[in-house]
């Protein structure tokens, strides 16, 4: 185990262990996460491919779910090398710079996924309790200030974290509880006052996850209020399908992130193996539960999967023909 007292920034390198325990069976470990990862990456890349080539889905919700894959993304290629060259290659050191850089884009993205089910869940209270005013509000511009500002506000709030870790000195045994880097993990091994530290990371998941979901429940309220009065017609359920991919999205974000955050805050002395499960669960089950979400729930995304797939037989029958 490498002590890290008197060290210089060059030298400074952080450990991961893997799953305690199951070392020997890291090999066999990798072999469900090379596919889930795949998995993800192609999920995600069918999702932004068909939102971009189909003119069905040029609209507000479905730009909103292309920027949503595009987060998706992001989060899996943020994760993967350490992930897998912890439990694949062998590979568990990684430098400062390195894992700050892990660090923010982590949670950057996260924050930003967020805001991006935020402004989806503007999209259905808008369509559901506003109908006649959809195209007004929800136009070209009001989509690229939405997204802006969750992009903007994650990289604001999260922009100093990294320098308060900068100038932190660790002097303890240097090994992450996770596969990647994260801001209450690597807070803990530092050796200096951390409250300030501690504090201003509190107060940058009120000001944005929990703020986040605030409007998300206000907005579900409004708009089942909205629903209700509509009664048992045809529009209330065509509403309240149009719902059901969100809320899924909405429960696989949330309930990871906030079962992680309660286990570093509160649950010390936790088993490895719990860590473990839920750390991968955060930031692998989102990117890969997703498009299968909506692929299933959503008809217009299976009307353009099945068009996308008529026409690529098509063309591989023309082409064997010929």
């Amino acid at each position: 185990m490498l002590a890290l007292n008197n060290t210089t920034d060059d030298q400074l390198a952080f450990l991961f262990i893997g799953i305690p325990g199951l070392e020997a069976l890291h090999i066999w470990i990798s072999i469900p996460f090379c596919f889930l990862y795949l998995m993800a990456l192609m999920g995600n890349s069918i999702l932004l491919l068909l939102v971009r080539s189909e003119q069905s889905l040029h609209e507000p919700q479905f730009y909103f779910l292309a920027m949503l894959a595009i987060t998706d993304l992001g989060l899996s290629l943020s994760t993967l090398p350490t992930v897998l060259g912890t439990f694949w290659i062998g590979t568990h050191q990684i430098g400062l710079d390195g894992c700050l850089a892990q660090m923010f884009f982590i949670h950057a993205l996260s924050s930003l996924e967020s805001g991006i089910l935020v402004a989806m869940a503007f999209d259905r209270l808008v369509a559901i309790c506003c109908p006649l005013s959809y195209s007004r509000i929800l136009t070209s511009r009001a989509i690229i200030c939405l997204s802006g500002a969750a992009f903007i506000r994650g990289a604001v709030l999260l922009a100093p974290l990294p320098l308060f870790l900068r100038n932190f000195s660790f002097c303890r045994d240097n090994v992450l509880s996770h596969s990647y880097c994260y801001y209450p993990d690597l807070l803990t091994l530092a050796c200096e006052d951390i409250t300030f530290s501690s504090a201003y990371g509190l107060i940058f998941v009120l000001c944005t996850f929990a703020v986040d979901a605030l409007f998300i429940i206000v907005s579900y309220l409004k708009i089942l209020t909205t629903v209700l009065r509509l009664g048992a017609s045809d529009r209330g359920l065509r509403s309240m399908h149009t719902c059901a991919c969100h809320l899924c999205t909405v429960l696989i974000f949330y309930l990871p992130l906030i079962s992680l955050a309660v286990l570093h805050r509160y649950a010390h002395g936790t088993p490895p193996l719990l860590y473990a499960t839920m750390s991968n669960a955060y930031l692998l089950l989102t990117p890969l539960l997703n498009p299968l979400v909506y692929s299933l729930k959503s008809r217009q995304i299976q009307v353009a999967l099945q068009k996308r797939l008529w026409i690529q037989r098509v063309t591989v029958g023309e082409r064997t023909e010929t």
